[in-house]
């Protein structure tokens, strides 16, 4: 066995090791105490929800189809099965969701394309983006055929719009926060608001995960398992391929001229490390905050990342590239960088972002970009070669 493939097994030893003793430190994300279990007389209490990489959700089960879904460590939800009651004396603070959940106002773009695989685009009435900013093909159409209708983003949602249809949930992101006054009031009028963490996810495939959670909403469980089982096949079989040892460097040019960059704990580095490469930036950025990218001069830019063997330009931002030469026009100062020099740039398709069930194929595609196989490389689906 060669060099690389042993240090790459190594290395995920040490992921396991670590991850198993975050779960022994906090025994709260494996098994409920018997206290937090008894959340109402009438509930018995099951078992909880397998996960292999999320993190910041649980899911637990209770006799009957009840579920207790946690989030982040706080916000609590119990979904009634359709047809079943509401538990008296129910634990205060938790939110009851009842079945079957659907005029759905869907604010977090990440979670349309979970709804989209698991077939539950039936379950959301609003969405917080109109049609052209969909890449997601189903909610787009949705979108011009009238079955979902925007409803205005999460910081100006039409509440009038969205109580004339009796909307059941509003699914947020953590933009929330900075418009608290939002959520008050959508909670004020009775609909239940559910903030997505799915971003706050340090592994790939623990955003991929979410589906079950969304899996659990739609009493689609079997479905969202299987759903996650395909990408994380996709990581077990790159887990085999020997480490490339290229550095990468994942970026794109602001309007101002600044370069944004990945954070080095963010999760497209994580990606490129386990398609077997190496992010060229190795301790960039903040671990305490939830900031995933930080902007640089060029001058910095260039310093770090000149002898990058690969540039990945992000165009989910500023648009995709169709030439080197609309590269160089945003920067000259690119046009010595190792990875122009030797041809090996390469861009994101804008419809990444909202890939969310697609990041194992995404990994995947930086594996080929790796291989140097152009039969691999034309294949990729997120990813393109520029000329």
């Amino acid at each position: 066995m060669n060099r690389g493939k042993n240090r790459k097994r190594f290395n995920k030893i040490i992921y396991m090791l670590l991850v198993l003793g975050l779960f022994v430190l906090s025994g709260c994300k494996q098994e409920m105490s018997e206290a937090d279990r008894d959340i109402s007389p009438q509930l018995v209490y099951e078992s909880r929800m397998d996960l292999v990489y999320a993190k910041e959700f649980t899911v637990d089960y209770y006799e009957g189809g009840y579920a207790l879904i946690t989030i982040a460590d706080s916000d609590r939800y119990l979904v009634v099965p359709e047809g079943c009651a509401v538990p008296d004396e129910l634990e205060e603070g938790i939110v009851v969701l009842e079945q079957p959940l659907d005029h759905m106002y869907l604010v977090a773009s990440a979670v349309m394309d979970m709804f989209s695989a698991l077939d539950g685009m039936d379950a959301i009435r609003f969405s917080g983006q109109d049609a052209d900013g969909w890449y997601i093909e189903k909610a787009r159409e949705a979108m011009e055929s009238g079955e979902i209708l925007y409803a205005g983003k999460y910081n100006m949602p039409d509440y009038e719009l969205i109580l004339s249809e009796g909307c059941s949930l509003a699914i947020e992101n953590t933009m929330i926060s900075h418009s608290p006054e939002v959520k008050e009031k959508l909670e004020e009028f009775g609909i239940p608001v559910m903030v997505d963490y799915s971003s706050y996810e340090n592994h790939p495939l623990g955003r991929v995960e979410w589906v079950k959670l969304y899996g659990v909403l739609l009493q689609k469980p079997e479905q969202a398992e299987e759903i996650f089982q395909t990408q994380a096949d996709i990581l077990e079989r790159i887990d085999e391929a020997e480490e490339s040892g290229a550095t990468v460097a994942f970026f794109y040019i602001t309007a101002n001229g600044s370069v944004n960059v990945r954070k080095s704990s963010d999760y497209v580095p994580r990606m490129i490390g386990l398609a077997g490469g190496t992010y060229v930036f190795d301790d960039l950025g903040d671990e305490t905050d939830h900031k995933s990218s930080v902007n640089m001069q060029m001058e910095q830019f260039y310093k770090e990342a000149f002898n990058a063997d690969y540039l990945i330009y992000n165009s989910t931002i500023e648009g995709e590239l169709t030439s080197v030469e609309e590269l160089l026009q945003k920067s000259e100062m690119l046009k010595d960088f190792k990875a122009v020099q030797e041809g090996n740039v390469y861009c994101t398709t804008s419809d990444l972002y909202q890939q969310t069930m697609s990041l194992g194929v995404f990994i995947e595609d930086i594996y080929k970009m790796l291989s140097g196989s152009k039969e691999l490389q034309a294949d990729m689906q997120y990813l393109y070669h520029v000329e």
